[in-house]
């Protein structure tokens, strides 16, 4: 049995892709998509049938408001027919320059639901996925009292994750690799650290101890790999979404994969952490990795945005 296949029976695999044809062959139960995987989709002339579907709908808007509205059909588009390769869930991703508004990051998810809905897709199957700034934690415990599940994203300090799960949270995404990046860069490591002392592998632990001592229903999902050796310190997590160059090297390991999470046995000594707003600013304000990354990854979700609605405004 191979690495990937043991790895289901303890985790929940999921495709981080925006590639439809990738997404058949691993058979994950669930999918994540994100601007920039969209943008490179969205470049490949297989999938050029749901760009030009995008901009046919809206051919009764003009300028900026069509830009738009092409964008959010196109993120549910490839939804739509990723939802018809999964059994389970797709989360689509909210504009990350709504990232520091609640309000506006509210009304972009309904919006998103509302074109699901127009394609025959039950809100069941969506999660909004949302970055984890104080505004867009704010954003997903409304969302979620209505009805709307949640995955939020670029999660780097145990602060974010508590505040998701007190808030009702679905699902939080604790970025693995781009914590490990932050700190190989400021260490100077040349390699990859250990398992056992690599950051972003740690971080994912201590979300999950916390949340399993503590009954939180949020399912932990780590994402954003370096390499299997990460994945493989995490299996038994909840969930974990991987990109398919890394399900494919766990797909063709036929080696002994053991579990590493277990709700049965974590550490009871954890502390409850404090999440007002107050707290939680002051939290991300000590912690420069987790400060720096939730800037850098919006911004860089930011900048694929801008490329795919330059792409867009060239189609149109």
């Amino acid at each position: 049995m191979s690495k990937l296949s043991q790895l289901r029976e303890m985790t929940k695999v999921v495709a981080d892709t925006g590639d439809i044809e990738q997404i058949k062959k691993y058979q994950p139960e669930d999918a994540t998509t994100n601007p920039s995987l969209l943008l490179k989709a969205a470049a490949m002339p297989e999938y050029r049938y749901i760009f030009d579907k995008a901009i046919q709908d809206t051919a009764d808007q003009s300028g900026n408001e069509r830009v738009s509205a092409v964008m959010a059909e196109l993120a549910v588009g490839f939804g739509v027919e990723i939802l018809k390769t999964i059994p389970g869930r797709i989360s689509t991703e909210v504009d990350a320059r709504l990232s520091f508004d609640a309000e506006a990051s509210i009304a972009c998810a309904k919006d998103l639901i509302k074109r699901y809905r127009n394609h025959g897709v039950d809100q069941s199957r969506v999660l909004i996925k949302i970055a984890s700034t104080w505004e867009g934690i704010q954003a997903a415990k409304v969302l979620e009292k209505e009805g709307i599940t949640c995955n939020l994203t670029l999660m780097f300090n145990i602060a974010q994750a508590v505040a998701c799960a007190e808030g009702g949270i679905t699902l939080v995404s604790p970025f693995v690799g781009r914590i490990t990046d932050w700190y190989k860069k400021a260490n100077g490591q040349a390699e990859f650290p250990p398992v056992s002392k690599d950051e972003g592998v740690l971080s994912v632990k201590d979300i999950y101890a916390y949340y399993k001592k503590f009954g939180f229903t949020t399912t932990v999902m780590g994402a954003s790999f370096r390499h299997v050796g990460q994945i493989e310190a995490l299996a038994g997590c909840d969930a974990l979404t991987i990109a398919p160059q890394l399900l494919e090297v766990l797909g063709q390991d036929n080696g002994v994969l053991p579990k590493q999470l277990d709700a049965n046995n974590i550490d009871h000594s954890i502390q409850k952490i404090d999440v007002s707003e107050a707290n939680f600013r002051w939290l991300m304000n000590e912690d420069a990795m987790a400060t720096e990354k939730l800037a850098e990854g919006i911004r860089n979700f930011a900048i694929d945005t801008r490329k795919l609605e330059a792409l867009i405004e060239q189609k149109i």
